[in-house]
């Protein structure tokens, strides 16, 4: 099995959901006593939130590249970044890298099955930016994204309290709301596109079916590890 390496950190309580369902998904796979060989370079939430919140993307891209070299270094033959929002710079990660890097947008698409319009759920950057609906649209999907007030509430539970490790039940009734509001708006599956949004709901909070990113981003990266 080809050594994964892990960007994490953003926030540290995905990256700590990423380390486990990789080494679940292993053991499920292989059996027994296996686990996934892995490498996790945490870089620092609060110097990446600050790079986001003024728009100093080519900064942030330059300093996960660096991660990613520093995880090459240290023997990882694949590249997965524990992070939907940050898929914006992922030209600069597969530029700085020779091995393969998994895209999340890439995993999720491949997973959505007869679905074609599917609502999104994410930070602002990720449901406001083209990055990932571009991404998504090759692959034949059409995004919906929450109308404001939804989009700043979806935003602000997932700064202010997921990646804080707080799980309010009022948040997950929010965002219910939010998601009944996509699928009226004909959305036929929702994509939890935030890697901390899978702490806060899950199936049984929508009519339609729900896609969990990370664990699909994990699936698809184990894949390749096997392969």
């Amino acid at each position: 099995m080809r050594t994964i390496g892990l960007i994490g950190g953003m926030s540290w309580e995905s990256s700590a959901e990423y380390y486990r369902l990789l080494n679940e998904e292993v053991r499920r796979r292989l059996g027994g006593h296996h686990c996934a060989p892995s490498l996790l370079l945490t870089v620092d939430f609060a110097e990446v939130e600050l790079l986001q919140r003024t728009g100093r993307w080519a900064e942030a891209g330059e300093l996960l590249a660096g991660a990613a070299r520093a995880l090459l270094a240290g023997g990882a033959e694949l590249i997965l970044l524990c992070t939907n929002t940050m898929h914006k710079v992922a030209d600069a990660i597969t530029d700085a890298v020779d091995v393969p890097f998994v895209h999340i947008v890439d995993a999720t698409a491949a997973k959505l099955g007869p679905h074609r319009k599917v609502g999104l759920l994410g930070t602002r950057f990720t449901m406001e930016q083209d990055f990932y609906r571009d991404r998504m649209r090759r692959h034949g999907i059409e995004l919906v994204v929450p109308d404001e007030p939804d989009r700043t509430l979806v935003h602000d539970v997932i700064y202010q309290e997921l990646t804080r490790n707080r799980v309010e039940p009022s948040s997950r009734a929010a965002y219910r709301e939010v998601m009944a509001r996509l699928v009226e708006r004909g959305a036929e599956a929702v994509i939890l596109g935030c890697t901390e949004i899978t702490l806060l709901v899950d199936q049984s909070d929508c009519a339609v079916p729900v896609v969990d990113s990370t664990r699909l981003h994990v699936e698809a990266g184990v894949d390749l590890a096997l392969s």
